[in-house]
């Protein structure tokens, strides 16, 4: 089984002591089922009662002339500032007319309301533009999107200049792809950055908000507590909904409407975003995969750092029917799963690994639900009811349908809270991706059939998804991974990488001894240019770039536009002046190979020398290519293959530099060095070492991710970020070694 380290995993908070289960929420009452029968009780129960219709006095659903325009009034003026998340579906899994009409539902809500659709997709970038500047769009949340868009590059220097200034979208193809879908982890993280807000909202987005759902958060927000409100929407198949007229639906009755009792049409808020959810992390769950929702309301409640308000008895919102039979029903043409499919496996091995969604329930072995209200109305108050037992709510306490004995029981009554099928471990037998290599290539290949391919052990999986994080910032998305052992692998996936397993990788990989040098890193090596030529052969051009390569532009399309039969490479001479092709200097972690026959032949020659060299395969590749000694060498930066015809480019290293060249990686501001350089990429080599290597590069600021939280760094996160180089960096090593 596939465990995240522990260094990932933070134990919830301590019970406080001396909580009473029957004491009530400041601001509203709340009410108990075990205090029927007691004199004593309905006394208090009736003072209550009383106390509730004083502090929480709401205006009758029928109200009196000039008495809503009031009401209203009031909820403006009080000021509260309301920021709602969603991420719109793209088209055929989501309806961007239902979506438009939810999102003007929330802005015709009466508070100060603003949006933010999260996603990079051209829908909802027209969607905002067509609403207002009430409605933004926040385009770095993490996901495993498509691939950029076609550019037609006549030059080299149209392609530079391309590359330095044009901001690539990221789009999906309408068929099947890899797979767009957003991190759920990545959107709470936006979420709780929004230090302006006095309540977040995360929603489905073709949910019709409701204007009682700004009434119940008014009232909630008279609590002097941090809280989590969740809530199901109804399901309707039609309804006529004016919006200039909204009063019309608070006529509506919960008993009317059948909720859906899946995670779809759900309703997230909670106040003072930036105070911490829960105790913990949360992990990458793929969006609207199963399983997230629920892990996070367990969470939240077994770390009692919130009280959680279940409003599912109440119409806070209305969810279109048709949409959740489509969304629920995978097919290859839609490109969407079905609920058995690797991206649900994925979630459900998430939910079952991180916390303690399934070993026990909130509160301990008592069972109790000392955080967990229900929102019930009684007339024209809310009341919280107390939660003893958790029967009353399958929504927000139970697992999965299949993971019940029966409907309605409590399903806490047994030790382990999921079914061994129901969250089974994630190993390669049962739950691999099922993508082939070919497969991998042609749903991520960009139009000119091009791929840039990563690869990647276990010693380097941070720095793998530094990488990564730094190609998505790019909005590189034609990128696949190779992995060279299971765990890497494994954790790929759960990640959400178009990840495949080289089956003929050595072994015995080293975690600290594979580098430059190393009889580790000679057989690591020979595994690239295998699958290069794999991947050349099938059509595809490689760009082969070592995960230790910082990318400050996206490089392709310069390189594409060197032409046929030639095979461009980064130099590693490291003197500032002189040829750059001179024997041995030729970089073989940083190359583009285009698929013609020239370099095929020239690389089935390579990696039939490297299989009978005891180097690594760096040696080979400039032996072949430009000959023993340079033989083949033209001028100080090229070389020619005399039986292919194959000229090797080796880069210009102003614009490709590698780790010794003009010491910038000793720079105080390296980045500010290469930009004046204007260099595409820098390689983070000629250090000896993974720990020194790790080290500098985050030391220097070149550095994307967050292995404590698995997460891309973001710069709407930089303010609230704990992420220190020091810290990360020893939490790297713990986590590693």
């Amino acid at each position: 089984m596939l465990l995240p380290s522990h260094a990932h995993r933070r134990p919830p908070l301590p019970r406080r002591r001396g909580a009473s289960s029957r004491r009530g929420v400041h601001g509203l009452i709340t009410t108990s089922p075990r205090r029927a029968g007691c004199l004593v009780v309905l006394l208090l129960a009736l003072a209550s009662v009383v106390l509730a219709a004083a502090v929480l006095h709401r205006a009758s659903s029928k109200p009196r002339a000039g008495h809503h325009h009031r009401e209203e009034g009031h909820l403006r003026t009080a000021a509260r500032r309301v920021t709602i998340f969603s991420s719109p579906l793209r088209p055929p899994d989501g309806s961007p007319a239902r979506q438009e009409l939810a999102v003007r539902s929330w802005l015709a809500l009466p508070w100060d309301v603003t949006v933010v659709l999260l996603g990079s997709h051209p829908s909802a970038l027209a969607l905002a533009g067509r609403l207002g500047r009430r409605v933004t769009v926040e385009a770095a949340v993490d996901s495993s999107c498509g691939h950029p868009r076609k550019f037609n590059s006549p030059s080299v220097q149209s392609a530079m200049e391309a590359a330095r200034t044009e901001e690539l979208s990221c789009t999906c193809p309408p068929g099947f792809r890899f797979t767009g879908t957003p991190f759920f982890h990545s959107m709470i993280a936006r979420a709780q950055a929004a230090d302006d807000s006095d309540v977040c909202v995360l929603v489905d987005a073709e949910v019709v908000l409701l204007p009682e759902a700004v009434t119940l958060l008014a009232d909630l927000s008279k609590i002097d507590r941090e809280w989590l409100l969740v809530s199901a929407s109804r399901n309707v198949s039609s309804f006529s909904y004016n919006l200039a007229h909204s009063a019309m639906l608070e006529e509506i009755q919960a008993e009317e409407w059948a909720a859906d009792g899946s995670d779809r049409g759900l309703v997230f808020a909670w106040n003072n975003p930036g105070r911490p959810l829960l105790a913990g992390v949360v992990p990458s769950f793929l969006y609207g995969r199963g399983a997230h929702s629920r892990w996070l309301i367990h969470e939240v409640l077994s770390s009692e750092t919130r009280l959680v308000f279940d409003a599912s008895s109440l119409v806070l919102g209305l969810y279109p029917e048709d949409s959740t039979a489509k969304r629920g029903a995978g097919s290859s043409s839609s490109g969407r799963l079905p609920g058995g499919s690797w991206e649900h496996g994925v979630n459900r091995h998430l939910a079952s690994v991180y916390g303690s969604y399934c070993r026990r329930p909130p509160g301990g072995h008592h069972h109790s639900f000392s955080m967990l209200y229900e929102v019930v109305k009684h007339s024209e108050d809310y009341m919280l009811s107390k939660v003893e037992e958790p029967t009353f709510s399958r929504f927000v306490t139970g697992k999965e349908q299949d993971a019940h004995e029966e409907v309605g029981g409590n399903p806490w009554n047994k030790e382990n809270n999921c079914l061994p099928d129901h969250l089974p471990s994630y190993s390669s037998e049962a739950s691999d991706v099922p993508y082939s290599l070919e497969m991998l290539l042609r749903f991520v290949a960009d139009d000119n059939k091009s791929v840039v391919l990563g690869v990647a052990g276990a010693s380097y999986r941070d720095m793998l998804m530094s990488w990564v994080c730094r190609l998505r910032r790019l909005r590189v998305a034609n990128f696949v991974v190779c992995a060279l052992d299971q765990e890497t692998y494994e954790f790929s996936v759960l990640q959400g990488l178009p990840v495949f397993r080289d089956p003929t990788s050595p072994n015995n990989v080293s975690f600290d001894d594979c580098h430059f040098g190393t009889q580790c890193f000679k057989r690591v090596t020979k595994v690239k240019s295998r699958i290069v030529l794999e991947i050349i052969r099938m059509g595809y051009n490689v760009l082969l770039s070592d995960v230790d390569v910082y990318w400050f532009h996206n490089p392709v399309q310069f390189l594409h536009s060197l032409g046929p039969a030639t095979f461009a490479a980064q130099s590693d001479e490291y003197n500032e002046t002189g040829p750059i092709n001179l024997p041995r200097r030729l970089n073989s972690g940083f190359y583009y190979a285009r698929s013609d026959s020239a370099t095929i032949t020239a690389m089935e020659m390579v990696v039939k020398h490297a299989a009978k060299s005891n180097s690594s395969e760096q040696p080979s590749f400039y032996d072949v290519l430009c000959g023993k000694e340079g033989v083949n060498r033209l001028g100080n930066d090229r070389c020619l293959e005399p039986s292919t015809n194959l000229t090797v480019v080796f880069l210009d290293r102003d614009l490709f530099p590698n780790g010794a060249y003009k010491g910038l990686w000793g720079r105080h501001d390296m980045r500010s060095a290469c930009k004046k350089l204007g260099c595409f990429i820098i390689h983070n080599n000629w250090v000896n070492g993974r720990k020194k290597k790790l080290w500098r590069q985050m030391e220097s600021g070149l550095w994307d991710y967050d292995p404590g939280f698995r997460m891309c760094l973001q710069s709407w996160g930089e303010a609230s970020s704990s992420f220190t180089v020091a810290e990360q960096f020893h939490a790297s090593d713990d986590m590693e070694s």
